[in-house]
């Protein structure tokens, strides 16, 4: 398949990591990508409280740019039970990987059922988070979807989120990366 017309679902787990990635995107400033959707699908954030709070971020934004979004189940026992015995794995650890690759896989069906032919992600944009593990993750399971591991803008992030009001969480999302404050 040619690079040249990419269809691209952006992977995100929250407004303050993928703000500039939307925007580049909305922008017109990823070459080859003809168009795109922003894809929330999150089903390890918990509480579930948390999970709403940055699913409406993450829709005010996108609404503010005029990118179109797609929020998908939250099934927070299913992806409990595909982390089940990584429980005490560290950040950046196997449950980390494994997690990655349960959500790039339901991303994938999404990207097929859809009519979208490639996958990016702001997965990795934490600092919490190894790039390289979600790109390992990502490649392992898209198939036919192209992963587009794609440079983001890392100023046009810091800047936007500098100028945002967003709710910022002090935790990549599941329980098991809660820190003690």
């Amino acid at each position: 398949m040619s690079d040249n017309n990419l269809k691209l679902v952006l992977l995100s787990c929250c407004a303050p990591c993928s703000a500039g990635a939307i925007r580049q995107l909305a922008d017109g400033l990823i070459p080859n990508v003809s168009d795109f959707i922003v894809l929330f699908y999150n089903p390890n954030i918990f509480p579930e409280s948390e999970y709403s709070k940055r699913m409406r971020e993450q829709i005010k934004y996108c609404e503010s740019v005029g990118a179109k979004y797609a929020v998908l189940e939250y099934d927070h026992d299913a992806w409990r039970a595909a982390v089940q015995g990584l429980e005490t794995e560290p950040e950046r650890g196997a449950r980390c990987s494994v997690c990655f690759a349960y959500r790039f896989r339901r991303a994938v069906q999404f990207a097929r059922e859809n009519g979208y032919n490639a996958i990016g992600s702001v997965l990795g944009v934490s600092r919490h988070k190894s790039q390289s593990q979600v790109d390992t993750a990502a490649e392992s399971v898209c198939g036919d979807i192209t992963y587009t591991p794609i440079k983001w803008d890392e100023n046009l992030r810091v800047q936007i989120n500098r100028e945002s009001d967003f709710y910022r969480q002090n935790y990549c999302g599941c329980e098991f990366s809660i820190r003690k404050v």
